[in-house]
């Protein structure tokens, strides 16, 4: 078929027993500036068993219709299922763009979908639009993080990409809106290969740093771990999360999870203090937008001012100290 023959916006709806991923959201708040160029309506493609409750928040987070396809055989997540299920569906209704989360489910989704569907797929997305030509485009950090590439699929639909967590602000959402539900019986059965057994929730241990209102991130600049550990006292004394670009993770001052960036985790903090990182695009695309970035490298022209609201052309040795002091005086008056 012709590529024009392919209409509509498609969101793969992630939930996990039961609920929503919040990468749904913000990928449906972004497929709105797609519809208001292309006027294509949004479609949110929702999988699982006993999920219908899960359509009104899809309608009121923007979504114009939502497509329910539930089977027992798509009550968790399982690759062979889920990936024969959305093929029926894609190949029925044949969108022209099909967005994912680029979680752990989409990553391992999605590329089965590119097979399937005999198309292309742009991973880790950080930006989707359309250029002067109206040709949609995926933005995702290349070589290693050193620049910005904008990656088309010219010919070949629907044309794919996963979206990195944390790009796009959630609309509000409007209580009580309307639209149009498809209910679609999918063919699928039990992969015989995988059994799941049980599941059970990450246990939580209070220092993740995705959720962290005030981040302290160190860099590469950092000389020791006992000035790392001034990192940690400077985030203890402001209710924050210590963090770090990949440098002191490559070493082992830190674990991965602490790791911000394009091969760690995306974060979007109140405030976040990046001590001695210059800012690679692989560090930015990971905390760029932080509601307030403030910024300490004795490097005048390091790209990490580029993006922050506050930065200080400074010894990290001198100010930090002088900042726990400072806060340790205020809290004891």
């Amino acid at each position: 078929m012709a590529k024009e023959d392919y209409k509509g916006i498609w969101v793969f709806a992630e939930q996990q027993n039961g609920k929503l991923n919040n990468t749904v959201l913000e990928i449906l708040a972004k497929a709105q500036e797609l519809k208001a160029h292309t006027g294509e309506e949004i479609t949110a493609v929702l999988l699982g068993k006993d999920v219908s409750s899960l359509v009104q928040t899809l309608f009121e987070y923007g979504a114009d219709e939502v497509i329910l396809a539930e089977d027992p055989a798509l009550e968790q997540y399982s690759a062979r299922p889920y990936q024969e299920a959305l093929t029926q569906l894609a190949e029925k209704y044949k969108p022209s763009i099909l967005l994912y989360g680029a979680t752990s489910l989409g990553r391992d989704l999605a590329p089965r979908m590119m097979i399937s569907l005999k198309t292309g797929l742009t991973a880790d997305a950080i930006d989707l639009g359309f250029d002067k030509d109206d040709v949609f485009y995926q933005t995702t950090p290349a070589y290693g993080g050193s620049i910005l590439a904008h990656i088309v699929i010219l010919e070949k639909r629907p044309q794919m990409a996963t979206v990195r967590p944390m790009m796009f602000d959630p609309m509000e959402p409007k209580t009580g809106a309307k639209g149009k539900l498809i209910t679609e019986k999918v063919n699928v059965k039990p992969d015989p290969d995988v059994e799941v057994l049980e599941t059970l929730p990450k246990e939580d241990t209070g220092d993740a740093i995705e959720g962290a209102a005030v981040i302290v991130s160190g860099g590469r600049g950092i000389k020791s771990e006992e000035d790392l550990a001034q990192l940690k006292k400077l985030a203890d004394l402001l209710d924050g999360k210590l963090a770090s670009s990949r440098p002191l993770v490559d070493i082992g001052w830190l674990p991965h999870e602490k790791q911000i960036g394009q091969s760690g985790t995306t974060v979007k903090p109140k405030y976040i203090i990046n001590v001695g990182i210059s800012g690679s695009v692989q560090y930015q695309v990971g905390m760029q937008n932080s509601g307030c970035i403030i910024s300490i490298n004795h490097t005048k022209g390091a790209p990490i001012f580029d993006i922050s609201h506050y930065g200080a052309v400074a010894d990290y040795k001198t100010v930090i100290p002088a900042l726990i002091e400072e806060i340790e005086k205020r809290k004891a008056e």
